[in-house]
């Protein structure tokens, strides 16, 4: 874990006028979110706005700071600079590699929208910078801004495109290369580190965060799922050369653009058995929602070497509520873990982050029990993409207790397990 240089004095409030232009306000001082409270975030709890990171405009919504002269959260209903204007409430939208310890501070309007599929950290300014309630969760800089050259990565991708025109996979790769900037499919076509491949367009749940699949009338979701299942003669063509010719090569099923994996088993069986004919070079790894163990078993004795299963929560309601499974439940999850533990395989979690929730006394027990349960190798410290109040919402959170504080939980996990690793991204294994 990086924890870089925090600010001199506590940033001062940020907020949006009518013409969508952010502006401090030193009246008040940043605040943040933890569930339905707000805090002062300690100079410790603060580093400067990551690279490659975006402020978004909260419709509907007022900033909440703190008053400096009494330490209470105290709404800005106003706009300071012209009371007539209008105002609303910021957040940062952080890089990859980081994870937030307090959500951006508001209060919701009667009339807000639901909030699109993105995080939303608490974000403030001083000394000219801005400055975000995180941490650096992972130091692997594979998908930092300034790796990604865009005129490199528009040559090799047409250049690969246009070799390859019979492949499904890789025009679709395309696609998410060139339209949606997805991280992975570019370094894909750069030739290095983690390469995706999607392989499924239907799923066995139904998340309320779902990036790929929203109802209509919803919040719209933040990419277009794959809408074939690719050949495993198709998927081998993407792995192998990777595999074969990247530095820490990884390939992955399991993508944001894509339903459950696992549901395409026999295909990825028979990839997986293609591409471990043609080379042992790298890491095929999996990521996924755990629903089916036998599929999991199924993988592993093909040569899966890793696995990343998301979770929103070690509670098995909470589990249920937002993932809105069909045909599987928690416990299946679990097995997962268990049948990729007996294979002798590395096992992440995708544990999402949401400060106020996830350092709840009550999930930091029900997590401490499935880790050693269950004993993964790594979590993934990745930050809940969805409206903060709408997701409270869907869980039904309703504390008995005080967080403890995100940096706290992660001070305790690590004492506890010392062995267990934390980080953001999946490992290179071989």
């Amino acid at each position: 874990m990086q924890h870089p240089r925090h600010p001199g004095s506590t940033p001062s409030l940020l907020f949006a006028n009518s013409q969508g232009e952010i502006l401090d306000y030193n009246g008040l001082d940043m605040a943040g979110g933890s569930g339905d409270q707000f805090f002062l975030p300690e100079n410790a709890e603060l580093i400067e706005l990551p690279k490659g990171s975006e402020l978004f405009i909260l419709p509907g919504r007022l900033p909440v700071g703190m008053d400096p002269e009494t330490g209470e959260p105290a709404l800005l209903d106003r706009n300071p600079y012209d009371p007539e204007d209008a105002l609303s409430a910021v957040a940062a939208f952080m890089a990859p590699a980081h994870t937030a310890i307090y959500t951006a501070a508001y209060q919701s309007r009667d009339t807000a929208p639901l909030l699109p599929l993105f995080a939303y950290t608490a974000v403030g300014w001083w000394n000219n910078k801005f400055w975000v309630a995180a941490f650096r969760s992972d130091s692997d800089i594979r998908q930092e801004p300034s790796g990604f050259d865009q005129q490199l990565i528009n040559s090799k991708t047409a250049r690969l495109l246009a070799s390859h025109p019979e492949n499904r996979l890789i025009q679709h790769l395309g696609k998410c290369c060139l339209t949606y900037g997805c991280p992975a499919a570019r370094n894909y076509f750069l030739g290095r580190w983690e390469a995706p491949l999607p392989s499924s367009p239907v799923c066995n749940a139904s998340c309320v965060g779902c990036i790929s699949l929203q109802p209509s009338g919803c919040c719209p979701s933040t990419q277009d799922r794959i809408r074939f299942v690719p050949t495993p003669l198709e998927i081998a063509e993407v792995a192998v050369p990777h595999l074969e010719t990247a530095d820490r090569a990884i390939v992955s099923f399991g993508q944001g653009c894509e339903g459950e994996p696992l549901l395409q088993s026999e295909t990825l069986e028979k990839a997986i058995r293609l591409i471990r004919r043609a080379t042992d070079r790298g890491t095929i790894n999996l990521n996924t929602n755990g629903s089916l163990p036998d599929a999991v078993d199924k993988l592993a004795r093909a040569g899966l070497d890793s696995i990343r299963i998301s979770l929103n929560s070690a509670r098995p309601e909470y589990h249920h509520r937002y993932y809105r499974p069909s045909g599987f439940s928690f416990s299946d999850v679990c097995r997962s873990i268990e049948v990729m533990k007996g294979h002798n395989r590395h096992v992440s979690l995708n544990y999402f982050i949401l400060p106020g929730v996830t350092d709840n006394p009550k999930e930091f027990a029900a997590l401490t029990k499935l880790i050693e349960t269950c004993r993964p190798n790594l979590i993934q410290l990745r930050n809940l993409n969805m409206d903060p109040e709408h997701y409270l919402k869907v869980v039904r959170h309703e504390p008995v207790q005080p967080a403890m504080g995100m940096l706290n939980w992660l001070e305790q996990l690590r004492a506890r397990f010392p062995k267990l690793q934390f980080g953001y991204f999946n490992p290179a294994l071989r």
